[in-house]
């Protein structure tokens, strides 16, 4: 079924709701989660490898996911994803215990993850080939806005810890509802995505450049949301400014996408990788010169998030640029798998370099990664295939 009928559209109007409430709730959760951890007495390092939990629970449903899809359709799937996501945001505030909490992000990743999968295959399976390159922007663009918007519910601290998990949670109840209202479909069963092992080394082979653009991207991301609250605590920013500062770094990327995208095209996406990196790489290396100073951090977090906030696209459409069209989803599952280990290392590198370098330490390794990923572009070469 194509999005051309009112019908059609309502449900795409629908799924865009869900990804925007998901987004929302991945980026209130991990700083938020990290602030009251740390109030708590938790050291950096623990803090950081309790916030691994969350992607070591998208990491682990990715490989399982695809069947219950194809058995029981889109709409299911993405209801017991947000289940998950529901129960255990609300059970964050009962009792604020790491072990305890590192369960809740689990079944929080697992939810998260067969949410965007059956989210992101109902869109594009039932989009016409005309619209699919959009309505799959949309996709994208909505996770953007929603999780650019969702450290700002850091500020509903003050009104009580409950309040911003239970205000999340009633957002996804809202979207549930209207997911109801919605016929459930199912992907076709000639639709089936090509085993990864076959075809995954000639997939690195040729295109290991743009697909570290993933595992970078997964890092930073996770890094900022986890590490930067406790950054920001230990040089005298409160958390409200911390609840501003963030969604600044999604707001510089969904500022800077479509003309990175446009240039790229233009000048070649390696060159943009390139100087995108470097110029990343600068503004992040700058951020502890601004010390407490809100308005430089915030305009070094623009600059930074609109030169490396398109990293994980751009990398996706170089690949598909040198990519046979068969191995494409293969590069797609390993961009998704190094997002996820990306996401899992950032915190906890990020934790411990705090507790035992400095507190500083975080910015100057993302600033260190960009300048190794720029300077392999250098000796990238597009292979014949």
């Amino acid at each position: 079924m194509a999005f051309n009928s009112s019908n059609s559209n309502r449900k795409l109007v629908t799924l865009i709701l869900v990804i925007v409430v998901a987004g929302m709730s991945q980026g209130m959760l991990m700083p938020l989660l990290t602030i009251l951890l740390d109030r708590s007495g938790v050291s950096t390092d623990a803090n950081g490898l309790n916030a691994t939990a969350l992607y070591i629970g998208i990491f682990s449903t990715m490989f399982f996911i695809e069947k219950p899809v194809r058995r029981y359709g889109y709409k299911p799937v993405i209801v017991v994803g947000m289940g998950l996501i529901i129960t255990a945001t609300c059970l964050f505030p009962l009792w604020q215990q790491v072990g305890f909490w590192f369960i809740l992000r689990l079944l929080v990743g697992a939810g998260d993850s067969a949410l965007h999968y059956a989210t992101q295959l109902w869109i594009v399976t039932s989009s016409p080939k005309e619209r699919r390159g959009r309505n799959i922007s949309l996709y994208g663009m909505a996770y953007g806005v929603g999780f650019s918007l969702g450290p700002i519910g850091i500020t509903l601290l003050k009104a009580g810890i409950w309040v911003p998990f239970l205000i999340t949670s009633c957002f996804f109840l809202i979207v549930l509802i209207l997911l109801l209202k919605r016929s459930n479909e199912r992907p076709d069963r000639g639709e089936r995505v090509e085993a990864v092992h076959k075809r995954a080394s000639k997939v690195l082979t040729i295109a290991w450049f743009p697909l570290l653009t993933s595992l970078l991207f997964g890092y930073m991301e996770a890094s900022m949301n986890s590490n930067f609250p406790l950054y920001g605590l230990r040089v005298g920013l409160t958390e409200s400014d911390i609840g501003v500062l963030l969604p600044i770094i999604g707001v510089g990327s969904l500022i800077m996408q479509l003309p990175l995208g446009i240039w790229s095209d233009r000048v070649g996406r390696r060159n943009i990788l390139i100087v995108s990196g470097i110029i990343g790489s600068i503004a992040f290396l700058c951020i502890p010169f601004a010390g407490a100073n809100l308005w430089w951090i915030g305009l070094l977090f623009g600059v930074a998030g609109g030169m490396v906030g398109s990293f994980f696209s751009l990398g996706l459409a170089y690949a598909s640029d040198i990519l046979p069209r068969h191995l494409l989803p293969t590069a797609n599952v390993i961009a998704s798998i190094q997002y996820s280990v990306g996401s899992i290392v950032g915190p906890l590198i990020g934790g411990m370099a705090i507790r035992y370098i400095n507190v500083a330490s975080i910015f100057y390794l993302i600033s260190l990664i960009y300048v190794l990923f720029a300077l392999s572009g250098l000796i990238f070469r597009r292979q014949s295939v």
